[in-house]
């Protein structure tokens, strides 16, 4: 399927959740395109992979459309989260995406989960959200990929200090973990209710 794209090459495939980490670990690709379905437990392969800050990211390709798996996959480690409906096209801007560092999940099905967890309070009007300089400037980071040290070194300041500011945006935002985080905050920029104090445009090291 990827023959034809001139800036992607196929270095290896598998067919288990171990071939995902073996192939992570001793070949070290660029984005691994990964079934979350295969035999063996994927997430856990991806998390794994993760944990020992491979260079390699994750996307899920799968025919499940399951909001808790999408978020369950992201918090494993996945970059990105594609249907097997998208077309060819669409995997491969999502494979460029998440090699770039970005986290890629079609803006509709990102509104689906947004929408999942605030189910609760959809009855009742979500207040606007301020958010401090060096707070939108984690955000920024985040909604590009950034792990807790890029961020930190991106900003200058220590991973502890990283993860208390992804506290308080958890706190602020009402949410979970940082992927509903920067999942929040998607939606939220998409309405323009981000990045109002004019924070540098911050990138990852």
């Amino acid at each position: 399927m990827f023959a034809a794209a001139q800036d992607m090459s196929v270095i290896a495939s598998g067919k288990t959740a171990d071939d995902v980490f073996d192939i992570a670990v001793n070949m070290r690709p660029d984005v691994m395109v990964v079934d979350i379905n295969m035999p063996g437990n994927v997430l856990t392969a991806i998390a794994r992979a993760t944990s020992m800050n491979l260079p390699t990211r994750f996307l899920a390709f799968t025919a499940s459309d399951s909001v808790d798996m999408a978020i369950a996959a992201l918090e494993a480690g996945a970059s990105g989260y594609v249907l097997k409906g998208a077309t060819l096209e669409e995997l491969c801007d999502a494979i460029r995406h998440v090699n770039m560092g970005e986290t890629h999940v079609s803006p509709a099905f990102a509104s689906r989960v947004v929408i999942a967890l605030r189910r609760a309070q959809a009855s009742q009007q979500v207040p606007r959200v301020r958010f401090s300089r060096r707070e939108e400037e984690v955000l920024r980071l985040l909604l590009r990929g950034g792990t807790n040290k890029e961020m930190a070194d991106a900003l200058s300041i220590s991973e502890k200090t990283v993860k208390h500011y992804m506290t308080v945006l958890i706190q602020k935002l009402n949410v979970r973990n940082r992927v509903e985080v920067a999942l929040a905050a998607r939606v939220l920029a998409d309405n323009g209710g981000l990045f109002e104090t004019g924070a540098k445009d911050l990138r990852p090291h």
